[in-house]
């Protein structure tokens, strides 16, 4: 299929088994919002399931005091829960 003919989401999902990629990367790689492309990752994901692949998420991680037990490993949390900053980095996702 040439590259035309694919979707955005196939389009990523590509990408995902390249490198692991921040919602924020994908977005402006594909000229999107941040939200639309954690959507197409949800979805990306949703799809994988019947099959041998799988998306990996590395948690979102406080700058400042290194917390990763978000509850919502899919979305960029605004604070972290245990020492306030706003100094999270986003989480990474890969299709392995």
């Amino acid at each position: 299929m040439r590259e035309a003919e694919r979707t955005t989401r196939q389009r990523i999902a590509d990408r995902l088994r390249e490198e692991p990629l921040q919602a924020g990367t994908i977005a402006n790689e594909f000229d999107i919002t941040t939200q639309e492309a954690l959507s197409h990752v949800e979805h990306i994901s949703k799809s994988l399931s019947d099959g041998p692949e799988q998306l990996l998420v590395a948690p979102p991680e406080c700058r400042e005091c290194g917390f990763d037990e978000f509850d919502d490993l899919i979305n960029r949390p605004s604070r972290c829960p245990d020492c306030k900053s706003e100094n999270v980095e986003e989480p990474l996702f890969r299709v392995e």
